[in-house]
């Protein structure tokens, strides 16, 4: 004889047992065993859409399968219900909110059942205990058991009687659901933001007055618009600091600004990472992600580095620019995208265009305004304030107490340099000078520039011994990786020091005959 003020108790410990509902779920699945003749146990509830979604099952583990908690298993509208209605016509029995099918199920109910369950469910037995508050319906628990006949009345009795307790777990289960996923978009915009903040954090357009007042003329009559931006102009001028200044001078500056590196994405996460997946569609997928595109929806998305996509990659992006819509990976669900797009390269696109490298149609969808910025040897007026303005964002950064103050003799032999990395070669030495340096007077003794002649003798515009590009190039990658002692990868490796991609640097390298590995 069974005790139900005990078996009431006994439930409501073990469906409380814990904030995870799986956990609780299993424990309450070996307590049921003992009083039902079950195989599986399901817990689902039921969206005011008609979507029906599992929160939890139990059973045996070698007939499980792993459910998508975020995908519905079935739509239960009005018309499905009638349809079914109609199907178990006369094999239903109820019993209070209990529904006894005892007899072979349908097929529809058999394909819903089979996303739980690798056994073919239509030789089996159901019984649902129906959960909710009033008339509304949340949704149900279920159990099924191989055969047919397997549930009495009295089954139904017994389990009517902990219909309370298991209704407050669903409703818990349900806000618990609610709060982890927001939990996890809020975590995910944080990240977001904070690296947006940590980006803008003193990227101020050092040079706005003076060699870059014409790209700032433009970034002024392009702002305004949504019209899409092309930032052209070697490694290192800064495009990432005017792609910011055109997102904070537009309206969408309350909404965030997202960069894609697309030479760092590899070519099989690339759709996870524009686009976002579905928890489950493929392996590695432990929860859903929404991708980049729809993270910057209502703000800007900028493509850095765009000429390292691959043709392949290249399409992908075409279609998401041309129709403002796309789907997540594992989903069929079509989502609208209100981006602006600002792309930046430094390779020649035209060129790559003629060459094939390059998808022509992609180009006129980014080529719309194009703005070049110029490197710092063509901006040297701009040395003086980018060299302040980085001794004292490093000095911050680096805790130092006290900023030294800039030799000013060191200026000029600043300004005598060609600067091939532009201005993050100009803070990458900065800051190394910060390291080394010793005294409130930051010099330069080790950066190697020869000053101009003081003799009054008439010189060659063109010296027989001044290096060609490649040569400095070579010379300067050579350098880094004496000392990073050979490493490219990493916050410490020589790749981050020269502010260029890894995969640039190799093929920099190869292409200057420079060996790989630890010095």
């Amino acid at each position: 004889m069974i005790d139900e003020r005990d078996f009431f108790k006994e439930v409501t410990l073990r469906i409380s047992s814990s904030l995870e509902v799986e956990e609780s779920f299993n424990s309450l699945f070996e307590y049921l065993k003992e009083f039902f003749p079950i195989d599986m146990l399901n817990l689902h509830f039921r969206e005011i859409d008609g979507s029906v979604y599992s929160l939890a099952h139990a059973g045996d583990h070698t007939i499980l399968k792993e459910i998508n908690t975020d995908e519905p298993i079935m739509v239960m509208d009005d018309a499905t219900r009638d349809k079914l209605q109609i199907k178990f016509s006369g094999e239903v029995e109820r019993y209070g909110e209990v529904e006894i099918i005892n007899s072979p199920v349908s097929d529809d109910f058999s394909k819903t059942i089979q996303k739980y369950s690798e056994f073919d469910i239509r030789n089996h037995s159901a019984m649902h205990l129906i959960l909710g508050t009033g008339e509304d319906e949340l949704g149900a628990l279920s159990m099924i058991k191989y055969g047919e006949n397997v549930f009495t009345p009295t089954n139904a009795e017994l389990l009517d009687t902990i219909k309370e307790p298991l209704t407050m777990a669903l409703i818990n289960a349900i806000r618990y659901r609610e709060v982890v996923k927001l939990k996890d978009k809020l975590a995910e915009d944080n990240r977001a933001a904070y690296q947006d903040l940590e980006r803008l954090s003193g990227d101020q357009v050092i040079g706005a007055d003076f060699g870059l007042r014409h790209v700032m003329d433009l970034v002024r009559q392009v702002s305004p618009l949504n019209s899409p931006v092309l930032l052209l102009g070697e490694t290192g001028t800064g495009k990432e600091v005017i792609a910011n200044a055109i997102h904070l001078s537009s309206s969408r500056r309350e909404k965030p600004i997202i960069r894609v590196q697309c030479g760092a994405i590899p070519d099989q996460l690339l759709d996870s990472e524009l686009f976002g997946h579905e928890k489950g569609s493929f392996t590695g997928a432990i929860s859903t992600k929404r991708g980049r595109f729809e993270r910057a929806d209502g703000g800007t998305i900028f493509l850095d580095e765009i000429g390292e996509l691959t043709l392949d990659a290249q399409v992908k992006l075409l279609r998401v620019l041309q129709e403002k819509e796309f789907e997540r990976i594992g989903s069929s669900d079509t989502i609208k995208s209100d981006v602006r797009v600002i792309a930046a390269t430094h390779r020649n696109l035209a060129q790559m265009v003629s060459d094939g490298l390059f998808r022509e149609d992609l180009w006129f969808r980014l080529n719309v305004f194009p703005i070049h910025i110029p490197p710092l040897r063509h901006r040297k007026e701009d040395i003086s304030s980018l060299t302040t303005h980085f001794i004292l964002k490093k000095s911050r950064e680096m805790g130092f107490a006290n900023t030294p103050s800039l030799d000013p003799d060191s200026v000029s032999k600043l300004e005598m340099y060609n600067w091939p990395g532009n201005v993050r070669e100009l803070q990458n030495v900065i800051e190394r000078a910060l390291i080394v340096n010793t005294s409130n007077i930051l010099s330069f003794p080790h950066f190697g520039i020869q000053k101009k002649s003081t003799q009054n003798t008439i010189q060659s515009p063109i010296q027989d011994n001044f290096p060609t590009l490649d040569e400095v190039q070579k010379q300067h990658i050579a350098e880094a990786m004496k000392i990073t002692n050979g490493k490219i990868q990493g916050k410490d490796g020589a790749a981050a020091l020269l502010g260029i991609n890894p995969s640039t640097l190799r093929a920099r390298m190869r292409k200057f005959d420079i060996k790989f590995g630890r010095i």
